[in-house]
């Protein structure tokens, strides 16, 4: 028996990435789970139909070849990850679609007046897209490794993310395309959290594209769990932990959870100081999802759109930063921003032959109760005319019942709380370990740390790597790969 224990509330992909680094280092470990499922966001499920598989959470995933972690798992050798030539695409009024290719120049080329300015802006990046993946995968903190790529980076945010940042574009194309990613961050734009946002994902789309598993988002799970199995870890579902002081003795305490969960759950253990902090974190609007069994592909008034398995729909900019800014103030849009998923063109193993699944969320105010699947139809009617008319099922989830099924998703914020830039430098407080607590043993692996949202098992893997440091006197992370060792 392994003469240390680890005890890690909160089977996430961040939980999970923790759990397979600390098992892999010879310590007795065990995963915590309320739910009888394990993965949290990365699952999938049967939602709608027998037969028709739908991502729970997180459907396409940019960051899993960018994220370091994931690297050094040798998840492309674990999970068939299909990447499209096409990373993300955004209908238009009018005109033909905006797409952005993995190929930068064929973008360019698309893009028409805008397309020599695109490619100036992100060339830079692009050729530094390693580099830009460790600064926009690490704690703000601390000394860039490469400080050319941070400064080019940060240039091009401050652009993105303020009064200018129109200057650069000519026509609607182009920053219609870049601001249906910046969306992705479910802020007010332009700031700097949603100029961040966009770089760093759209960098990824042309460097890296942006793959989806083969049989969905729980395969990433399914091969995390079966590494931790593997390696002498055990999992407990359907336990909800809601004290410290219901976890076995353990060396080292990790947690997947919020900073709210983190001061619920430990207490009066924490110091004043950092106990306010954690209750002065803050939550961002939430999402409200609907996933589509189908009868056949959607018919994309654009055919770009038909082979292109993530789109944004909203508009032009100004339109999805009314939009933003609607939610933002607490009201539901009437023209929402709508971010889809078909993960089936690429992946017929999540629906019936010649069937179909359709993935879709609109933000919303935190908490909100209206169910948005006629909000949803409706915007994907303006560019897929006949949608309806192939729905043989849907299933919603609101902000308030996204809460419900998920604790972490704190009045349905997805992001694990607001992208400001207090809270992009301060996540949840301001450290050079901020996955470390004043707390001996105790860390927070979730979202709510560095670098923030997204399934790249980072946050986990930081924690882990600062509790084997500060716990066990080990400054070197386990081989993690396939027949890897020590």
């Amino acid at each position: 028996m392994a003469p240390h224990a680890a005890s890690i509330v909160g089977s996430g992909p961040n939980g999970l990435a923790a759990a397979v680094i600390l098992a892999r280092a010879g310590i007795r470990t065990t995963v915590f789970e309320r739910s009888a499922h394990v993965g949290g966001g990365a699952r999938t499920a049967e939602l709608t139909l027998p037969g028709y598989r739908h991502d729970v959470g997180s459907a396409v995933h940019p960051l899993a070849v960018s994220s370091g972690f994931f690297r050094r798992f040798q998840l492309d050798r674990r999970v068939e990850l299909r990447t499209p030539e096409r990373s993300y695409g955004h209908p238009l009024d009018g005109r033909p679609a905006a797409i952005a290719y993995r190929s930068l120049d064929r973008t360019a080329h698309s893009l028409g007046v805008d397309g020599p300015a695109w490619k100036r802006f992100f060339a830079p990046l692009v050729d530094r897209a390693a580099h830009v993946a460790q600064f926009t995968g690490s704690s703000l903190v601390r000394v860039p490794d490469h400080p050319i790529a941070a400064a080019l980076f940060g240039l091009r945010s401050l652009e993105q993310g303020g009064a200018a940042w129109n200057l650069r574009w000519r026509d609607d194309a182009a920053p219609a395309l870049l601001t249906g990613v910046a969306a992705h961050s479910v802020q007010p734009m332009p700031s700097l959290g949603t100029a961040g946002t966009a770089l760093s994902l759209a960098t990824a789309g042309h460097a890296g594209g942006w793959p989806i598993p083969v049989g969905g988002s729980q395969a990433i799970t399914d091969a995390l769990v079966d590494d931790l199995l593997a390696h002498g870890g055990t999992i407990e579902a359907g336990v909800e932990i809601t004290s410290l002081a219901e976890l076995p003795p353990s060396d080292v305490v990790l947690l997947d959870v919020t900073p709210r969960a983190l001061e619920r759950l430990a207490g009066d253990a924490l110091p004043d100081r950092y106990r306010r902090t954690l209750l002065d974190y803050r939550y961002g609007p939430g999402i409200a999802k609907v996933d589509f069994a189908l009868s056949g592909p959607v018919p994309w008034s654009d055919p770009e759109l038909q082979k292109t398995p993530t789109l944004h729909l909203g508009g032009a900019r100004q339109a999805i930063a009314a939009s933003e800014a609607t939610v933002a103030r607490g009201r539901h849009s009437d023209d929402p921003y709508v971010l889809v998923s078909q993960p089936s063109i690429v992946d017929d193993s999540r629906a019936p032959a010649g069937h179909h699944v359709l993935w879709a969320y609109t933000h919303v105010p935190s908490g909100s109760t209206v169910d948005q699947t006629e909000a949803i139809t409706r915007q994907i009617e303006r560019w897929a005319p006949g949608f309806r008319d192939l729905i043989l099922a849907s299933t919603s989830a609101t902000a308030a019942q996204m809460e419900i099924e998920n604790p972490n998703y704190i009045g349905g914020d997805i992001a694990a709380g607001a992208a400001t830039l207090r809270q992009l430098i301060a996540r949840p407080s301001l450290s050079p370990e901020p996955w470390r607590t004043p707390v001996p043993g105790l860390y927070l692996c979730s979202s709510a740390t560095p670098p923030g949202p997204g399934v790249h098992g980072l946050s986990g893997a930081y924690a882990a790597r600062s509790a084997l440091k500060h716990e066990f006197g080990l400054h070197r992370l386990p081989a993690l790969g396939i027949g890897q060792g020590w």
